[in-house]
């Protein structure tokens, strides 16, 4: 079981190499045809960023589906399976329209479209979700239109899911290499543990993700040197949604089936790994599921466009309530591992109430860690000196009304970007000099 484990470090090093090797001079060449956007009313960074980070990110997928290729405990995927192929044909497609946006801004049903057509792409070469296991049900073997229309779903769902997360630095490649890490995990476990082949592809395809994810974010961190735009965003979607599908609508179920013996409560602990599939994927993608429900019904609620942009997602919210970039990204880190760690660990140990004893712990720490700035602490005069300004009592002298004014106005001038505000207009901005 060794030898397996060291292929997929290695196809995830390799991955996470060449994504971050790339990087540089896919930002370099980002700036040079002008992909660099000039800020807009929603975003929070204050100087203009390349995207296209998508490139890099694409050429690290590439590199890993190679070197797997020719490792011998991981080229029987490509023996047996035509899905790393569909995997490769509708990320190329997704990747290839995302280019587009980063650099011409195509149109959001244009967009959605392509989404469409990357799905049926891989739907055409297999990749595709055959039967569904239903709790209290048993397997529901779908028809071949149901399963194509539950397949293209799946692809535009997770794709704008992660889209949408994609607000704050790091955000979305952080939270996404979370969640395939608990995928890796979990597909890991159905293969080597209960011997099923059909799960390969699903274990590969979270390798390559989280090394895709890992190499570009030391560039994408805050502050970013460079953004993914929507040639990453959609690519890392898709994969996620191509590992999502391989689990849970090509392994039966009824091969997941354990023998067992014993009162009705142990017979439904002992079927939850025939479950987990069904569930597991829907878990990954609940916060940027989340906020993509919610932005849909706040912007239809205000009589605006399901695609029109606004600052209402759950990074905007958690900065207005006065958390720090950083601190919103780890945030939301915090609640991917939780959720998506969580159902994995409950899958492995659903016998043991202790598993649920820590995720109310941990989710009773999330929720103070979230609401931490509503409480600021009343620091006693002697300790002013060792706390942060923002938290020392009377710490700031007072000046007079006109001074005061008169430092606001400069401070607007000079001063006026801010993480949650627009850009003051009181000076011209300077024109990005593409050729650079």
């Amino acid at each position: 079981m060794g030898q397996p484990v060291r292929d997929y470090l290695l196809t995830l090093c390799v991955t996470a190499a060449v994504t971050y090797l790339l990087t540089g001079p896919v930002r370099k060449f980002a700036i040079a045809v002008g992909a660099m956007p000039a800020i807009r009313a929603r975003d929070v960074h204050r100087e203009p960023t390349p995207r296209l980070g998508g490139i890099a990110m694409f050429g690290g997928l590439c590199a890993g589906l190679i070197v797997a290729d020719h490792l011998f405990n991981l080229k029987g995927v490509f023996e047996l399976s035509n899905e790393p192929r569909a995997l490769l044909s509708g990320a190329a497609l997704i990747w290839l329209i995302g280019v587009l946006d980063d650099k011409f801004e195509i149109d959001a049903l244009i967009k959605l479209g392509g989404q469409m057509i990357a799905a049926a792409v891989m739907v055409i070469q297999g990749l595709t979700i055959l039967w569904l296991p239903i709790p209290g049900i048993g397997t529901v073997a779908l028809t071949q239109w149901q399963g194509t229309l539950l397949t293209v779903a799946l692809v535009v769902i997770t794709i704008n899911a992660v889209n949408f997360v994609d607000g704050l630095d790091g955000l979305a490649a952080g939270m996404v290499c979370i969640a395939s890490a608990a995928f890796f995990l979990y597909a890991y476990r159905l293969w080597y543990g209960y011997m099923i082949e059909a799960a390969a592809p699903a274990t590969l395809f979270t390798a390559i993700l989280m090394g895709m994810c890992l190499g570009f974010l030391p560039h994408n961190m805050h502050p970013a040197r460079i953004f993914m735009g929507d040639s990453g965003s959609m690519l890392i979607g898709l994969v996620l949604a191509a590992a999502a599908i391989s689990v849970t609508g090509q392994v039966d179920p009824d091969s997941m089936r354990i023998f067992f013996e014993g009162s009705e409560r142990g017979a439904t602990h002992a079927m939850l790994p025939v479950f987990i599939p069904l569930v597991l994927p829907l878990t990954i993608i609940a916060i940027p599921a989340a906020d993509l429900v919610l932005a849909i019904v706040r912007r239809t609620w205000n009589g605006q466009s399901p695609f029109a942009a606004d600052r209402g997602h759950l990074h905007h919210r958690l900065l207005e309530i006065g958390h720090s970039h950083s601190r919103a990204v780890l945030i939301m880190y915090f609640w991917s591992a939780l959720i998506a760690f969580g159902t994995v660990g409950y899958s492995v140990h659903s016998a043991s109430m202790w598993i649920v004893f820590v995720i109310i712990a941990a989710s009773a720490v999330g929720l103070v860690l979230l609401l931490m700035p509503r409480f600021t602490p009343r620091t006693p005069h002697w300790a002013n000196r060792f706390v942060p300004p923002r938290y020392r009592r009377d710490s700031e002298p007072k000046v007079p009304v006109e001074a005061d004014a008169a430092h606001t106005a400069r401070a607007a001038g000079f001063n006026g970007a801010t993480a949650v505000g627009g850009r003051h207009t009181s000076f011209p901005r300077e024109k990005v000099d593409s050729s650079r």
